[in-house]
């Protein structure tokens, strides 16, 4: 079974401070093509804001972007995930918590973050590699076998 670490590891860590706009957090996010950001305060993960937080706190309510700040309408009640769980864990965990994101961390420091798509890819993948071992087997004709019915 896999794990979250692998994921994670080597891969830069996105976020932003808590007093940036909304525009400046929906810029970065789009120049880095993710749906959601960590949001630190120094090193410490304080929250996350997503595409669907923008849209729903902000574009929806008519906020101003420019004037309203990530510490405003991120999303507080975390629910993250060690490097250490399973890939099937984290999903479990978006499932229970309705998310599409779990930032991974280390006590309360960020390490990273995978998405919902991460996690089915870890999960297809293994699919597809047993699916590849169970046609292996039930194809296999042992030594000697070969022309025998």
């Amino acid at each position: 079974m896999k794990t979250i670490g692998p994921l994670v590891s080597g891969r830069e860590t996105y976020f932003v401070r808590a007093d940036q706009t909304i525009r400046a957090v929906a810029r970065y996010m789009a120049e880095r093509r993710v749906g959601a950001v960590s949001v630190l305060e120094g090193d410490r993960l304080i929250g996350i804001v997503s595409e669907r937080d923008i849209m729903t706190r902000v574009v929806a309510k008519g906020l101003d972007p420019d004037a309203t700040h990530a510490g405003e309408i991120m999303t507080r009640g975390l629910v993250v995930a060690s490097a250490s769980e399973s890939h099937e864990d984290g999903l479990r965990k978006m499932k229970q918590a309705g998310c599409r994101h779990l930032p991974v961390v280390e006590g309360d420091r960020l390490i990273g973050m995978v998405s919902q798509r991460d996690l089915l890819q870890v999960d297809l993948t293994e699919k597809d590699e047993e699916i590849r071992w169970l046609n292996a087997y039930i194809h296999y004709v042992p030594p000697g076998r070969e022309g025998t019915s």
